[in-house]
């Protein structure tokens, strides 16, 4: 596994964050029609149908697709949508669920999913902290757009992020797997517990008055949300899981509150100051030290061979560990 991005992988990597970041913005107008569960279950709907129909499904188990699915949707954008309904502001929501770099490294390094088990490098502990730094100054100045609920909402959903993360990594372990249809069907288990929820916590009524009163613009969003966010983004982002360390990537998405603040001070109108930037420095700062650093490819741990055996014989065990996500 390489740890080091080609000039393409790094376009589709920023490309995907610049997506995920804006994307914040786009949940917000949708919301303001939408009930969260159903939006999040009607996000999923899209991707599953009518793509399933054309996608053969990879040739993973369903128990894998299930683990993707139910924590991708569920929990990830389940919990972040019920947040920003109201309990958590888009550019704070931005930067609480990108607690998924520090989940999906430390799931890398359990290995409770998998069988790589990553190391962390010194200049990468370097890189998080300056990245935390920058992450800490936005909160400092937008502790007032948040509840405590919304924080431990939009928390789980990182960690529901990082799930999905390691699951998809398992499941390209030892087979190629086309990730535009790994994503799709993963929707399969996405959409029934959304939608169940929906309905057991929204109720009909808002869901019957929601769709009622919304216009073209919100179901463009819906659609966006579909197709430009899960199906290119997650299908793009497992992908290139699936060719570089946890390590390498992951800490990528730290990009995405630069691109929420930016976007919500285009669409929203809301203020860009000094602090963001100085903000948005720090973690671009880390973010250079983590890929740019001078490193050796940190090996997987594996079992050491077993000591020769009486007569001659040796046992070895020798399993060489490809990295993904």
């Amino acid at each position: 596994m390489d740890s080091r991005l080609s000039l393409r992988d790094a376009l589709l990597a920023l490309a995907v964050v610049a997506i995920w970041g804006s994307n914040f913005v786009v949940i917000k107008i949708a919301l303001a029609a939408l009930p969260p569960l159903f939006l999040a279950g009607l996000r999923f709907f899209i991707v599953l149908v009518p793509a399933a129909f054309f996608l053969l499904r990879p040739k993973v188990s369903w128990g894998n697709l299930a683990v993707y699915g139910f924590a991708i949707g569920g929990i990830q954008f389940g919990l972040l949508f019920v947040a920003m309904n109201g309990h958590i502001s888009p550019g704070l929501a931005s930067l609480v669920i990108q607690m998924q770099v520090f989940f999906t490294i430390g799931l890398s390094v359990l290995r409770p999913l998998g069988a790589t088990r990553e190391r962390i490098a010194p200049h990468q502990i370097a890189a998080f902290a300056l990245a935390l730094a920058g992450m800490g100054v936005i909160a400092a100045h937008n502790g007032r757009g948040t509840t405590i609920l919304g924080l431990c909402l939009t928390l789980v959903a990182g960690m529901g992020w990082a799930i999905a993360n390691q699951a998809a990594r398992e499941a390209t372990r030892q087979t190629k797997v086309n990730m535009l249809a790994y994503v799709v069907w993963a929707s399969l288990f996405s959409v029934p517990p959304l939608l169940a929820m929906s309905l057991l916590l929204e109720g009909w009524d808002a869901i019957r008055n929601g769709v009622a009163h919304a216009g073209w613009g919100i179901w463009a969003t819906v659609i966006w949300q579909s197709a430009g966010n899960t199906m290119f983004g997650y299908a793009v982002w497992n992908w290139l899981l699936s060719r570089h360390p946890a390590t390498t990537i992951a800490p990528l998405s730290l990009l995405v509150p630069v691109f929420g603040m930016a976007s919500s001070a285009w669409w929203l109108g809301e203020p860009l100051q000094d602090w963001k930037i100085a903000a948005s420095l720090l973690v671009m700062a880390g973010l250079a030290v983590n890929l740019l650093w001078p490193k050796k490819q940190a090996p997987a741990l594996a079992p050491r061979a077993a000591k020769p055996l009486a007569g001659g014989d040796v046992a070895t065990s020798s399993r060489r560990s490809r990295g993904e996500l």
